[in-house]
This record gives C-alpha cells, structure tokens and sequence, in this order.
C-alpha cells in the first residue's frame, strides 16, 4: 500500500486532502492523471452497464437529500456503527436546507440509491418501459466514517455506480444471476486480477435491512480481503416503503395484462474509488527490464491515463522536438476524439532524457511510446515502444494513427 499511496502522489494520480493544512482525514484529491483515470473508469461503466443495453435509463439525482426519504429508506434510524462504549454512531451527513423556522432537516446522502427510487414514478411516466428495465446513476455520497483508513477504501466522500434494475418478482433469479455475469466481465475489463477476486454469500444476520440475498465481491487487498462490490436483491422494500411514507402510488402497470404491481430491485453497487484501488494494486508490477528494475502499471489500455507519448530522441534538437510536436499534435486531433480513448489519450513529453522518460510512463501505465529521432526526419518513421515487454518497432508515421488504433483495441 505504500507504494501505490507514494506512486499516486508522485505520479499526480491522487493527493491528501487539504495536504498543506495537515491533512483532513478520508478525503482525497485526485490530480491530472487520477481525474483522466477515473473517468475513464466510469465511462467504461457506463458503456457496459448502459450503452450496450436497450432497458437501461440514466439519472442525476441531488446530492442532498430530504430526511423524509432517508426516514422510509430506514436509513435515519439504521444507518450507525458503533462506538467503543456501546453506544450506536449515525454516519450520515446531517446538515439544513433554508434558514431559520424554514430551515428543513437534510442529509447528504450516503448512497445514490435512493434518488433513483423516489423518481421512479417520473421514468415510469415519462418514457413507459416495461419491465425488466433499470435506472443507472454515478454520483458522490457520504459516509461520516469514524475510521477512515486504507487509502481509498473506506473514505468520507466517494463515488458510487449503482443500477436498480425493476422486475417482476418472479424474475428475481434469472436477473440476479444476470448481473452476476455482467459484474464478473466488467472486472476483467477494467484490469482487475480475477485471481484475488472471490464472491461471499452473505449471510441472513449481515445483510442489510432491504435485502432478500447479498454475493459481496471481494478483493485481496493488501491490508486483508474485503468488499470490493455488492450486488442486493433488495425485493420490493424502497419502492413500498415509499409508497407509503409518501402517499404516491409506486406501481408499474403492464399495458398488455393491464396488471399493476410494486416492481422487485436487483442492485448491482460498484465504487469508484475502490475500482480505482482493485485497478492499481492488480496493474502495479516490479520487473525487470533490459537489465534494469522497474515499476511499470500494467494497466488496460481503456483505463489508462495517457494512451500514448511522444517524444523527440533529444530536447536540445530543434529538428526532433518539432518533428514529434508535429506528431504529437496530430495524434492527439486525430485519437482523442475517439470516446474509447479519452481527451487526453496522447502526451507530449521531452523531460529528462529518453531513459528516465521511459520509467515515468512505465510508471503511469502508458501503454506505447513514440520516439522521433534523426531517421525519422528522413524516413518519415518513428519507434513504437510496448510498456510490458519494452519491444520497438519501426513504423510509418503516416500510419501510426491507424496502427494505434488498431493495437489499443
């Protein structure tokens, strides 16, 4: 762990809170290349639990909630750990909406699900989906953790990307088992060691309030083997529960069978943060390399920060440093549009010589290199350097937008 925690702050992924002021303990910052991650960390969520899927709808929900909501949810009441002396802490958020006798009782929410129930009657409404159909959200909560520690672990404010996926109760299984898959191939997607994951059936007495059946899937983290995700089959308890506490009808009516029903919710719950943690500690590697020892992130070309570097062979060469500016700029026009590379998916760099700019890309997981140096300028090629094996290889410059392309599939 203290490795990656040095690499992360070194590297400019992720920083401490407020790191000038001591500290502000479970927060983090994150820096250029961990915005870049994350991000695309979530658009491959979004791709694989939406994108690809014609049920799906998303949502933004606030991030402040009534207390009313969190009343039905069970979560006022519920939502505590407790203290040393007996005594049961709430971990909410408590803060006020208004001022003086109007100031109403709020919460910052400490999941996102609970703004994809209370609008479920406004999607039902507004677009008419039948069932089985789901709506995805990725957004912040807040937990006011009386420990946090483990780096990204267990943290104050985090982000979640959650699905509630409404079905007939009859279906629970099939979809249950469904989600299962889909969380098992997105794992292997985002680079997540499918050795150090393992599925815990959770037991009756440790299962949350809402929930019908639990699998937690758990990760080999250095500090122990703990949660990575959840998925809930949390049958029709948000739904009923706020029907009642708010009066307003929460059915789903089928057009054909003109049937009304509460739907049931199967619950795929995935965090950012720890994504972003499984991802690191599986990509982190110690090899050796042409004689020399590295750290090298072997990290899947869809997540990775920077897909691609240039450099010029020597930063005191005006030839090459305009030359690789050239390329540079035109791979970056070129690639960076492309949403399965991201914005920032190429990098210029003529920092130190060409060795020390090699370790920091091995470092911050940058899949290829492309060094332009004195044949280039006459044989319009460069070198194309893989991260893992460190092979080169010779390629037209005219062609490296498609040989690129190609190879970061």
């Amino acid at each position: 762990m203290d490795k990656i925690i040095s690499l992360c702050k070194r590297r400019g992924f992720i920083f401490p809170n407020a790191e000038i002021y001591g500290g502000f303990a479970g927060f983090w910052d994150f820096g250029p290349l961990g915005v870049s991650l994350k991000e695309n960390i979530k658009n491959l969520w979004w791709k694989t639990f939406v994108f690809e899927r014609e049920d799906m709808y998303r949502l933004d929900a606030a991030q402040i909630t009534k207390s009313a909501v969190l009343e039905a949810s069970g979560h006022v009441s519920g939502f505590s750990d407790p203290l040393a002396d007996g005594s049961r802490f709430n971990t909410m958020f408590k803060t006020s909406a208004g001022a003086g006798d109007d100031a109403q009782i709020a919460f910052l929410r400490p999941e996102t699900a609970q703004g994809i129930f209370t609008n479920f009657k406004n999607v039902v409404d507004s677009f008419h989906p039948e069932l089985p159909f789901g709506i995805a959200q990725i957004g912040k909560a807040f937990r006011n953790e009386i420990s946090p520690r483990d780096f990204l672990f267990r943290s104050r404010e985090f982000e979640q990307m959650e699905v509630e996926y409404f079905i007939r109760p009859k279906e629970w299984e099939n979809a249950f088992e469904m989600w299962r898959k889909i969380i098992h191939e997105w794992m292997s997607a985002v680079g997540i060691d499918s050795e150090k994951v393992h599925e815990l059936e959770v037991s009756d007495d440790e299962r949350a309030h809402y929930s019908k059946r639990t699998i937690d899937f758990e990760f080999d983290f250095p500090f122990g083997r703990k949660e990575l995700y959840g998925l809930a089959y949390r049958t029709d308890f948000d739904l009923t529960n706020h029907s009642k506490s708010s009066g307003t009808e929460l059915t789903h009516l089928n057009e054909e069978e003109k049937e009304k029903i509460i739907p049931h919710v199967i619950e795929p719950s995935l965090g950012v943060e720890r994504t972003i943690l499984a991802v690191l500690l599986s990509a982190y590697t110690e090899d050796e390399l042409g004689g020399e020892k590295r750290v090298v992130l072997k990290l899947k070309p869809a997540v990775a920060p920077v897909k691609i570097a240039v450099f010029p062979l020597l930063k005191n060469k005006p030839e090459l440093v305009k030359k690789a500016r050239e390329v540079y700029l035109a791979l970056r026009k070129e690639l960076s549009s492309s949403t399965s590379l991201g914005a920032n998916a190429v990098a210029f760099d003529d920092n130190g010589n060409i060795g020390k700019r090699y370790r920091r890309q091995d470092e911050i997981g940058t899949p290829f290199c492309i060094t332009i140096d004195f044949d280039s300028l006459e044989k319009h090629d460069a070198t194309v350097r893989d991260r893992d094996s460190g092979a080169q290889e010779r390629v037209k410059i005219s062609e490296l937008s498609a040989y690129l392309k190609k190879t970061l599939k």
